[in-house]
């Protein structure tokens, strides 16, 4: 029996274009790390969501993709704005308190919440043992490259790491939320304009709260960082996400999540000239197993 499109194994071309994504991703933690001395976290994020919202628009506009048409999904699209805007404001403002490293194996949690919603949720997109042992090896994987965790040394830091983790529930929430409710038969740039414009006025009453402000003009490193975030990252590859999400295993999509943090430590040391740690390599050919355990066939 062929799977139904709601647990649609990965074919070469989701494999190929996920890998592309996670690569983007991964090098969008850079473009982040360039722009924020000169950029503000919750403004760089609501400035890239706004300038992001005027391109997708014209984008629609030019391709006559209909935005307004009555479809039953505004409830959703609102909700899905929300956490859109509730998980960038946790991660910029949780990653004050807790380390990068930290914060990294924490987000990524958001694959295992995606599954076990998965279970319960889609029909057909349930994880046989073999499946979750692959997940498992992923993450091991990512911990080993990142190092694993000590007990939070501080009130300050448990509550960064306790707001990456909601963070991850944000991101595996909004991912259900496509996959289960009427978004996943709208555009994939409609569903992206919903979370933009709704996140564009939150995360900037939270740059306001948090006394954000942007003292010089930005250099021209960070301003092609933010371009690069903004034209790229926001407005391209999060449409060809949310298109994915329709099409195939969301539970299998967020397990090849588990990359981004790799190729974001690829892209620091090709960048940055961060060092790269023996470990990695064995990291990397962890994250590999899983990920072939997990889109195995049944």
């Amino acid at each position: 029996m062929p799977a139904s499109p709601s647990s649609r194994p990965l074919d070469a071309f989701a494999i190929a274009a996920t890998v592309g994504l996670c690569v983007s991703w991964g090098f969008n933690n850079v473009a982040i790390k360039l722009a924020i001395h000169d950029i503000p976290p919750l403004i760089q994020s609501s400035a890239r969501s706004l300038i992001a919202a005027i391109l997708v628009g014209g984008w629609c506009q030019a391709r006559g993709i209909p935005l307004f048409k009555r479809d039953g999904t505004l409830a959703a699209g609102l909700l899905a704005g929300l956490l859109f805007a509730v998980e960038f404001l946790l991660i910029y403002r949780g990653l004050v308190w807790t380390t990068v490293t930290r914060g990294t194996l924490f987000l990524y949690l958001a694959p295992f919440f995606v599954a076990v919603g998965s279970r319960w949720l889609i029909p057909g997109d349930r994880f046989h043992v073999s499946q979750w042992l692959g997940l498992l090896l992923s993450f091991v994987g990512m911990a080993i490259a990142f190092g694993l965790p000590t007990p939070a040394v501080s009130t300050h830091q448990a509550l960064g790491d306790i707001m990456l983790v909601g963070a991850a529930l944000a991101w595996a929430a909004t991912t259900l939320l496509i996959k289960v409710t009427p978004l996943n038969r709208i555009s994939p740039e409609k569903t992206l304009l919903y979370q933009l414009v709704v996140s564009v006025p939150l995360l900037a009453i939270g740059a306001l709260l948090f006394g954000e402000h942007i003292d010089a003009m930005p250099s021209a490193v960070a301003l092609g960082a933010f371009a690069y975030q903004t034209v790229w990252v926001v407005s391209v590859t999060f449409v060809v996400w949310f298109a994915l999400i329709v099409r195939y295993s969301a539970a299998r999509l967020s397990a090849f999540t588990f990359l981004t943090p790799l190729c974001g430590v690829a892209a620091g040391h090709f960048v940055l000239s961060e060092p790269l740690t023996p470990p990695f390599a064995i990291a990397v050919a962890l994250v590999a197993a899983g990920l072939v355990l997990v889109n195995r066939p049944r």
